[in-house]
């Protein structure tokens, strides 16, 4: 959400039972104006709240011009003083799943540490290695909010646009989805580096404009587990399917 709306956005999302008490808000909507311009932010999200032992982290985001690119999470403790995420890597990601279990600590300093025994080298040759994983909260943290911005965060079709030269931004003419269009998955699109869009035929791509059509559908999700459509579901769907005549018995 927002920072420049955030009294309104967290009434609107205040019904779950989550929200935020009268001074944590107070403090969010003095300290994102401050960290906005002291890291020359174009624009400050509020991303959210993860629950900890001890404390809860809260996560905001800063954009530049490019709204998809050089995108930084910082957290603060008291939402007020706020500190720099690092970048979530692949090496990072891969030794959070290995060491870090359980609930957040609430501390950004604790460190998780896994130890296993690895073979190396083979045959006659093969040794037993102890390898152990240290990884602090911080880069839990990190991990987390990146995984859930790539499973999780979703836009509208049309909400944001993308120049001849790469760069998004939010469609000022943008107001919204009409009834209709609102209860269509398709028209929502997940806002991460598209990865089902490259995969598409150039007769595909033709029917998309690539103003707002830089981005993957909800409606050509599969998830993890499950069998890929097959093209009579996907035309049950309204979506439009190309059958190879060659396949065919």
């Amino acid at each position: 959400m927002d920072s420049e709306s955030l009294h309104y956005s967290l009434d609107l999302a205040a019904g779950n039972g989550l929200t935020l008490s009268s001074e944590q808000r107070a403090a969010l909507q003095t300290s994102l104006v401050i960290l906005k311009r002291n890291y020359k932010f174009s624009r400050v999200l509020f991303w959210g709240k993860i629950l900890g032992i001890k404390c809860d982290y809260f996560i905001a985001q800063g954009v530049e011009d490019d709204e998809m690119k050089n995108k930084k999470s910082l957290y603060s403790l008291n939402c007020m003083d706020w500190h720099l995420l690092p970048p979530a890597t692949e090496s990072m990601i891969a030794d959070v799943a290995l060491a870090a279990q359980g609930r957040f600590t609430g501390d950004p300093s604790h460190e998780y540490e896994h130890t296993e025994t690895r073979i190396k080298g083979e045959g006659d040759d093969a040794t037993e290695e102890e390898v152990t994983v240290k990884v602090n909260e911080a880069s839990r943290l990190a991990t987390a909010v990146s995984n859930i911005d790539k499973d999780a965060s979703v836009v509208p079709r049309g909400a944001f646009t993308k120049s001849p030269s790469g760069k998004v931004q939010t469609n000022r003419s943008f107001g919204g989805l009409d009834p209709i269009e609102a209860a269509k998955l398709r028209n929502y699109l997940h806002f991460r580096e598209p990865v089902n869009l490259k995969k598409k035929s150039i007769l595909e791509m033709s029917h998309l404009n690539p103003a707002i059509d830089f981005l993957d559908p909800l409606s050509e999700d599969n998830p993890k587990g499950g069998k890929t459509p097959s093209p009579l579901s996907r035309r049950a769907r309204g979506e439009q399917v190309h059958l190879d005549a060659s396949n065919s018995g």
